[in-house]
């Protein structure tokens, strides 16, 4: 008998070791949980070891308004839950304060309820709770609550492997396999296993959206979406009267290089305008109306979008998120969240709160704020059925990231926006990269200004190697971390969604049991069988979008917008007619910060005609700059893309020019100065 579990047999009270299960999850996660029904599915034993109260992480904690990204990507067991979902809407007591038929239906992207595939994507917080505790029960998998890891001394390891893990209760896991599910990366650390906190300096990986991002103002959380420029001031224009609340004295950085400023933490809060549901928003203990006054100059200048990310889930609720300069995001107060220690972790979680509730409290009833804005918030609250054990309020801070492990193989966006290839797909994302805000600053100019906040299209699905979910070899080799898994900070923007995160959670429990099988490390663990499981169990490992019933053909030499060399922030789109899978356009923001570069492989020298392809639209711009690069040097033009291009309706002809394939032939298209959307859909060039 083991030391470790004869010491439980004297002594329980000291220590209630659970010995002989083949793997033991830390964290509860909406991971966790995925890991540990793939496990029991694949007849092993299991164990979660939950730091937390409640099963399901963020899914269960508020965010029922899924960043899913293209569905079709999403399988085996995260597809599951999403099944479960929609079987609970489909009876009529799901209702209670609402007709379906009331609902809308109205999702992320597509619709919140697919009928045909028989998935539901948006949902309330306690339904998710309840669809994660039934799972568990129904494979009667154990779980521990509240048991939280012992980070000094609660990780024995012989040689590279974990032997055991100890929670501050005393009681001691053994275990063959270990997954860390929890967000911040727990006992990867404790094990001593490469991670990074923060922001890499985008020369780390070669990479273009990783490091400090000053400068990049066209995003709708930084203030330029504020008609006029905001004072961080507490007398406007006046350096000598002091700062405002929650704005940052410190100098930014410079763009491109790293830092240790993790993105803002939120609670995505559940709300309820529905009277007979509604608890009114309690004023916080320790509320402070002087950490608001910057939403008051704000509202001054005309900003009026406070509602706009009230997005609604079932029976009357909303899944809320940040919007906007200032909102939910509590930027710049989570720092040391991700190596602090527990106490020092409630203490942040407890003034992200105290923040948020703040926020409301004085929006919905401080006389400064806009009439019509109070009056509106008035009529929303707390629903009285939700997180019923918490005052109402979530249970999960959202931990937008916070250690990320440096494993066998760091997913960067090159992987992401297929730059470089992906080895080993074990799983799937789509979502865009995305980044919130890490600071709020004073420009040189003597303006208010948030940065870090980055939306960037990975230009459809994007594999996600099983390297990332491994450590390097000599430092665990029967650790697998689906969550706070190997990643850079942008890449991880992307990554870092719940779908994934079921799904990684699948792909990890998958390789711990096949490891347990072979007697192998999980760096060893052979990527065929591996791959060979994970499909026969539902998982989507490569994806090629199918047609668009949109697509066009085109004559000549076509150069889609996927093949061109992008600058800037674009985002895709499928709507209208396009060539290819889709197209991108500019947002309407970001005004000389957009370039698309066009390139052909031009089998001969000679003249050709060049034409540019795009969908028209009213909002489009009239004023998109053109440069082609020719034999006789760069002839610029200004094309409008509102109206149906002249050219068969979808494109405009830029003119003839001579072009040879060793000058290297480019078309330019940019977003300075415009006045509307800039599309990028693909150039011509038609031999003469």
């Amino acid at each position: 008998m083991k030391l470790t579990t004869l010491t439980a047999f004297i002594l329980p009270s000291l220590s209630a070791a659970a010995a002989g299960h083949d793997v033991v999850i830390y964290g509860g996660t909406s991971a966790a949980i995925t890991a540990a029904v793939q496990v029991k599915k694949m007849g092993k034993s299991v164990i979660i070891v939950s730091p937390d109260k409640h099963l399901g992480g963020l899914t269960s904690g508020g965010l029922g308004w899924t960043d899913s990204g293209n569905k079709a990507v999403i399988g085996g067991l995260s597809r599951e839950f999403y099944h479960r979902v929609y079987l609970h809407y489909q009876k009529p007591e799901a209702w209670r304060q609402q007709k379906q038929e009331e609902y809308g239906n109205k999702g992320q992207g597509t619709a919140a309820m697919d009928g045909e595939a028989r998935t539901m994507w948006i949902f309330e917080p306690h339904v998710a709770e309840n669809i994660f505790d039934a799972w568990v029960r129904e494979l009667d998998i154990p779980v521990v609550r509240e048991a939280w890891l012992d980070r000094e001394k609660g990780v024995k390891k012989q040689g590279g492997r974990i032997v055991s893990i100890t929670t501050l209760d005393g009681r001691t896991y053994e275990g063959k396999m270990f997954l860390d599910a929890t967000y911040e990366g727990d006992l990867l650390a404790a094990a001593g296993v490469d991670y990074h906190v923060g922001r890499e300096a985008n020369s780390v990986h070669g990479e273009e959206w990783n490091g400090v991002q000053v400068g990049v103002l066209h995003h709708k959380h930084h203030f330029g979406a504020v008609e006029k420029t905001v004072s961080p001031y507490k007398v406007p224009g006046d350096p000598n009267s002091g700062v405002l609340a929650r704005i940052s004295t410190e100098h930014p950085g410079v763009k491109g290089e790293g830092d240790h400023r993790v993105q803002a933490y939120c609670f995505r809060s559940c709300y309820t305008n529905d009277p007979a549901n509604r608890v009114p928003f309690p004023k916080p203990e320790g509320y402070d109306a002087s950490q608001y006054e910057l939403i008051l100059r704000i509202f001054d200048a005309g900003w009026r979008e406070f509602f706009h990310k009230f997005d609604p889930i079932p029976n009357h609720k909303t899944d809320t998120n940040n919007h906007g300069p200032f909102s939910f995001d509590n930027i710049g107060y989570n720092y040391d969240y991700p190596e602090a220690s527990y106490e020092r972790r409630r203490e942040i979680i407890k003034e992200h709160e105290t923040y948020q509730k703040g926020l409301m409290w004085f929006v919905a009833n401080d006389p400064r704020v806009p009439e019509d804005v109070r009056a509106e918030l008035q009529k929303w609250g707390l629903p009285k059925d939700e997180f019923t054990d918490n005052g109402n309020w979530s249970h999960q801070l959202y931990i937008r990231e916070a250690r990320r492990m440096v494993g066998h193989f760091v997913m960067t966006e090159n992987e992401l926006r297929k730059k470089k290839p992906t080895p080993e797909s074990v799983g799937m994302g789509s979502y865009t990269i995305d980044s919130h805000n890490v600071q709020r600053y004073i420009t040189p100019e003597g303006h208010v200004q948030n940065e870090g906040d980055i939306g960037v299209s990975t230009n459809g699905p994007y594999e996600i190697a099983y390297g990332s979910l491994v450590p390097k070899e000599g430092q665990g080799s029967n650790l697998l971390v689906p969550v706070a898994m190997s990643a850079s900070h942008i890449a991880y923007g992307s990554i870092r969604m719940e779908p994934v995160f079921m799904i990684l959670g699948q792909s990890a429990a998958t390789a711990a049991v096949l490891a347990i099988e072979d007697g192998l490390a999980v760096q060893k663990v052979p990527y065929a069988k591996l791959r060979e499981r994970l499909l026969k169990d539902g998982q989507i490992l490569e994806f090629k979008a199918p047609p668009s019933p949109n697509a066009i053909q085109l004559e000549g030499i076509v150069v889609d917008d996927a093949k061109a060399s992008l600058g800037g922030h674009w985002q895709e789109s499928r709507a209208g007619k396009h060539y290819g899978e889709g197209y991108q356009h500019d947002g309407n923001a970001g005004k000389g910060e957009s370039l698309a570069v066009f390139q052909p492989a031009l089998p001969k020298a000679g003249r050709y005609e060049v034409r540019v392809a795009y969908p028209a639209n009213n909002n489009r711009a009239s004023n998109v700059p053109v440069t082609i690069f020719h034999n006789g040097g760069e002839t610029k033009k200004v094309i409008s893309q509102k109206a149906p291009g002249p050219v068969g309706g979808v494109a405009v002809s830029l003119g003839e020019y001579e072009f040879s394939p060793d000058r290297r032939p480019q078309v330019v298209i940019g977003n300075e100065g415009t006045d509307g959307y800039v599309v990028i859909d693909a150039v011509q060039w038609i031999a003469k």
